[in-house]
């Protein structure tokens, strides 16, 4: 089994943007391949023909990196090491450990003759004074682990049919290290999504917000990772917390809450009235970066959640080719996804594990039959044979994860 997976999909992205002269900035979960990422594409670039002293990798989380270097120190450097002949490619990953690390990307973007990518693990590398001093100057790129796709490529050697691979992709980690950590047995791969999950609350979320109660922020992070796909708000949360002997306050929810979403182990999906066509300000939907932690902290088989686990699936797939997503409602109906896809054209989507019983087809049918218009609408289920619905199609969800466009 490779240990590097070809990751086209932000591949094609890079390509694109390739000597153009914008910031390239890589966001997402630590460990979710950003580092890896700018590996395979310099190794496309020296495939190409870019000689090697055009490129320049500097990963400053390692060990080995100076830790006493200050943001001029490195400028010098890599300015050193350029060839002005030509395009120079510089790689910064993780540059926010360097004091006034902002100031380097500055300095290094006003130099003409190099093309710049930098990877960051949390939203407030983009926030602040980086923000306001490049705003109109970088693209962001956001990697997410491994899609259905890419656990597939990673999995070849195992001759399994694309429905035993699903069946493993719904109950394991996507992070691209622990599927490949899977053969070397389960006990090894659960200690590296541990190992992951700790760093990101240590470094992303408990240093820089110097909590003290971690106990509460753990319970919070394990009923969010229990209520994936189901409507919440700081308030409810709250309540409901109470109930089961955890006091927590509800704005202390909504802090909580705003830390797991910026280091990116949640994402929050507003709702959207279909009638009133406006956003709604209150009770959002979380999924989870990686079901992989969901398994770590609330145990493996959540058989009864499986529904919401599919939807976890199907909304990380949907933000992986590119689309606006937000949660529906259609006077008192839900409809779980609407999006506004590349074409910027709307789409509506009902994920459930199965049609085959009669309450529930018309449960999932009957909000998307309430939406009066010609968009496109879609079911999307395990089901191996589907039909269309009523002018609704129905979709498997492997083949839909291993559609090509």
């Amino acid at each position: 089994m490779s240990d590097l997976i070809y990751r086209n999909n932000y591949i094609q992205q890079l390509e694109k943007l390739k000597g153009k002269h914008i910031i390239k900035v890589i966001t997402g979960l630590r460990r979710s391949g950003k580092s890896t990422l700018l590996e395979l594409f310099a190794g496309k670039l020296l495939n190409e023909g870019v000689p090697s002293n055009r490129i320049q990798q500097y990963n400053f989380e390692k060990p080995s990196f100076p830790n006493n270097f200050g943001w001029l120190e490195i400028y010098s450097k890599i300015i050193e090491n350029t060839d002005r002949s030509g395009m120079n490619f510089i790689f910064l990953d993780e540059p926010q450990q360097i004091p006034e690390f902002e100031r380097l990307i500055d300095a290094l973007f006003i130099e003409k003759h190099i093309d710049l990518y930098v990877t960051g693990s949390n939203a407030f590398f983009l926030s602040g004074d980086l923000a306001t001093l490049l705003s109109g100057r970088y693209i962001s790129i956001h990697i997410f682990p491994f899609s259905f796709k890419e656990y597939c490529d990673s999995q070849a050697e195992l001759s399994l049919n694309k429905y035993e691979l699903f069946n493993n992709y719904i109950y394991e980690t996507s992070l691209p290290q622990g599927v490949l950590l899977r053969n070397q047995g389960a006990n090894i791969q659960n200690m590296y999504i541990q190992d992951v999950y700790n760093t990101i609350v240590e470094k992303d979320i408990r240093q820089r917000y110097n909590i003290q109660n971690y106990r509460s922020f753990d319970n919070l992070s394990k009923f969010l990772m229990g209520s994936i796909g189901n409507i919440v708000s700081p308030s409810s949360i709250s309540k409901a917390m109470k109930k089961d002997s955890q006091d927590i306050h509800h704005n202390t929810v909504e802090k909580y809450i705003e830390y797991l979403v910026n280091s990116y182990i949640f994402y929050q999906v507003n709702r959207f009235d279909i009638k009133g066509k406006q956003q709604l300000a209150t009770q959002e939907k979380y999924y989870l970066a990686d079901i992989g932690f969901r398994n770590l902290k609330l145990g493996k088989f959540q058989y009864q959640d499986i529904g919401h686990i599919l939807e976890n699936i199907v909304y990380l797939e949907l933000c992986r080719r590119g689309y606006q997503i937000w949660i529906g409602k259609i006077g008192e109906f839900e409809v779980d996804f609407i999006v506004r896809n590349v074409l910027n054209k709307f789409e509506y989507y009902q994920v459930t594990w199965s049609l085959s019983d009669q309450k529930t087809a018309e449960r999932e049918i009957r909000p998307l039959k309430s939406i009066d218009n010609n968009y496109p609408k879609y079911i999307i289920s395990t089901d191996v044979v589907t039909a269309d619905i009523d002018g609704i199609e129905h979709i498997n969800i492997v083949d839909w994860l291993l559609e090509t466009e």
